[in-house]
């Protein structure tokens, strides 16, 4: 048997049953793994939907141009299909989306346009704004608007919801998922319900996010905003596709500890998985206590873990957040090994004879170079030596005129791998900035010196 096109492989994915990072959970704990649609993600099953609505509608016309605003995994789902079925895609997204998912868009042909996070929904610059905008100016396109699409939420009601309660025979009794447009939880947990009123829908929700709140008071309380690390899940708006009336609670998870348990799920677990996986189980395990052992609980993990190469699974990134603390030494650990002397700079304006006098007496092969305070640039022996066997009248010259770009700066929770690897032919050194705003340098005999020590 063959399929006829990538789209009907869309759906029936597995329910793999967790063991070790549950072990805390008295319950049965069962993972829905959507990265293994074809587009690596559960939006796949939405995308089609709604693409199939709106041609049913008459929406979308042949040759016509798909425009959304989206993190990348609708988007993905949306080019996948558009493919398929002959359309263009234009999508925007924020910068606060992973690298991967930009560019695995544009590698199905996608136009991508990249917009600012931390401005508000209806400011002209605003994902949203920009793809109504588009929407507006492009012929013949349609906007999905997976916000507020109800296909969205039908796509779960007849597939994902369905397909869970076959594959436990019925016996769920909690469905978890991260909360992001609403769609995955909602149509699948209405059509739960609708099997068994009894099961619980808990809504994974995150710090900065207004779902919680909403839920738990009905104030939409623009307060609560803010920006924050997590992708997929929580918004600062209330989309249609978010029944409050089948999400039975919400839990919110700290960006810290979703993206922590989204490495654990593949350390433990052997399941590479995105950044809501993640946010799902630490949310599960805060309400471990409300399960007992004879419930059987479904989490949803959205989406593959490939689109997080530079964010969840790169230690720098987690370090640089202050989300990791482990035992390679780091700029802070470096430094407290060093011998405490101030940083030796030298002023632009200085003359390039000051400069040499002052490595002279102090024994040093480069110095940074600052203006009004500021580290602008470096200059390093060599610097001196190319320019003076080139124009010996230059020491009389300014320092700005024969300066360097300055050293990297990097943060104190920077690993020494990643400073390591700064440090090359063009740069003997690193800067840090402590927590006080004081400068202090690193170079490669304070690295021995901290390794060694």
């Amino acid at each position: 048997m063959w399929y006829n096109n990538i789209l009907e492989t869309i759906g029936n994915t597995p329910l793999v049953k967790l063991n070790n990072i549950t072990k805390e959970i008295e319950a049965t704990v069962l993972a829905k793994v959507e990265s293994t649609n074809p587009g690596n993600s559960i939006k796949d099953r939405m995308a089609i939907k709604m693409i199939e609505e709106a041609e049913k509608s008459g929406k979308l016309k042949p040759g016509g141009t798909i425009i959304e605003g989206t993190s990348g995994n609708t988007g993905m789902g949306l080019a996948m299909a558009a493919i398929i079925k002959g359309y263009k895609c234009i999508f925007t997204t924020t910068d606060k989306q992973s690298k991967e998912k930009v560019d695995a868009l544009r590698a199905f042909g996608a136009e991508v346009i990249v917009c600012p996070t931390n401005v508000e929904p209806e400011d002209p610059r605003s994902y949203y704004s920009v793809s109504s905008r588009l929407e507006k100016e492009v012929p013949n396109s349609w906007k999905p608007n997976q916000y507020d699409n109800l296909a969205n939420s039908l796509a779960h009601y007849e597939q994902t919801g369905p397909e869970i309660w076959e594959q436990t025979e019925g016996k769920i009794t909690h469905l978890v998922v991260g909360v992001g447009t609403g769609g995955t939880i909602s149509g699948t947990g209405k059509y739960l319900k609708e099997k068994n009123p009894n099961i619980k829908v808990w809504g994974i929700d995150t710090y900065g996010s207004v779902f919680k709140k909403y839920k738990e008071t009905g104030i939409l309380d623009k307060n609560e905003i803010y920006p924050y690390i997590t992708e997929g899940i929580g918004e600062d708006f209330l989309p249609k596709n978010v029944d409050f009336d089948v999400i039975d609670l919400f839990e919110k998870v700290t960006d810290k500890d979703a993206a922590l348990m989204t490495r654990d799920i593949a350390r433990k677990e052997g399941i590479f998985v995105g950044n809501s996986a993640g946010s799902a189980i630490a949310g599960l395990l805060q309400l471990k206590d409300w399960l007992k052992p004879e419930d059987v609980v479904v989490v949803i993990f959205h989406d593959h873990g490939s689109r997080y190469m530079g964010k969840m699974y790169n230690e720098d990134w987690l370090r640089e957040r202050g989300f990791l603390q482990d035992e390679k030494l780091t700029a802070r650990a470096i430094l407290a090994k060093k011998e405490q002397t101030d940083i030796v700079t030298i002023d632009c304006e200085k003359t390039i004879l000051e400069a040499i006098n002052n490595m002279n007496t102090l024994n040093i092969s480069q110095i940074p170079v600052t203006q009004k305070g500021m580290v602008v640039g470096k200059l390093a022996e060599g610097d001196i030596l190319k320019a003076l066997l080139e124009n010996p009248s230059l020491k009389s010259a300014p320092v700005s005129e024969i300066m360097s770009a300055t050293f990297p700066f990097v943060d104190m929770n920077t690993s020494i791998d990643r400073i390591s690897a700064l440090i090359n032919k063009e740069n003997s050194a690193v800067l840090v900035e402590d927590e006080q705003g004081k400068i202090e340098i690193i170079t490669q005999y304070d690295i021995i010196n901290a390794i060694s020590g």
